[in-house]
């Protein structure tokens, strides 16, 4: 069992959310200011966080940011709903997914399951696979988890590795978002989810354009996403 701790200043739903929990055969802890759950989260006895983003002492931003330097515990951060600036960022240093206030504790629910899914697979062995995935100027170690583009390293979260594998394996193919989504975030996209979208964007960033100017990652509207190469 995968125990659960909760960062979140609002006790009431803490409760509310320890019980549904409890009843679908999870354990969990609750905290309610940042820096107390900073210090839980960093003691390596939790499976997956729920973090709040607007929290009394730390908020959940620097909490993550923190985490995040000794720590790759998967983190679902609960956000303002509506607000993707607050989301945006959360993906960009290191959340897993995010889920908008006020939320359906089943969806709640699916969004842990579906990270906790995607963590147990990257740890399992994996059937002969090449190393290394090499496109244009881009190479990707699958066994050391890391990327370099013109052999300097690029930094990226562990969804955003997954995104980036999944694409330069089918280099020069379209990927469709569905596909990704449940490959990657371990579940299918419901309406309005803009989450894969969110990772795509901030991991075009930190690729940057290729070499001759073009873009990386181009977007098949309403179908997926394609790796370019040269």
């Amino acid at each position: 069992m995968d125990k659960i701790l909760i960062i979140d200043d609002d006790e009431e739903l803490c409760v509310l959310v320890a019980e549904y929990l409890s009843v679908e055969g999870f354990e969990s802890e609750a905290v309610h200011d940042g820096e107390a759950g900073l210090k839980a989260a960093l003691t390596g006895d939790y499976g997956i966080v729920i973090l709040d983003v607007m929290l009394p002492k730390k908020n959940g931003f620097d909490i993550l940011r923190d985490l995040r330097k000794e720590s790759t515990v998967p983190v679902l951060m609960l956000t303002a709903r509506g607000d993707d600036m607050e989301r945006i960022v959360g993906l960009e240093i290191g959340a897993d997914d995010y889920l908008g206030k006020p939320f359906n504790p089943r969806e709640l629910v699916a969004r842990l399951r579906a990270i906790l899914r995607r963590v147990r697979a990257e740890s399992e062995p994996k059937a002969a696979a090449p190393e290394t995935l090499a496109v244009d100027d881009l190479e990707v170690s699958l066994g050391a988890r890391s990327v370099r583009i013109n052999g300097e390293e690029v930094s990226l979260t562990s969804v955003e590795f997954d995104l980036l594998a999944a694409l330069a394996e089918d280099a020069g193919k379209i990927v469709k978002k569905d596909e990704l989504s449940v490959k990657v975030l371990g579940r299918t996209l419901s309406p309005f989810d803009r989450s894969l979208d969110m990772h795509i964007s901030n991991l075009r960033k930190k690729l940057g354009a290729r070499s001759d100017g073009g873009e990386r990652i181009k977007t098949v509207r309403s179908v997926g996403y394609i790796y370019t190469v040269g």
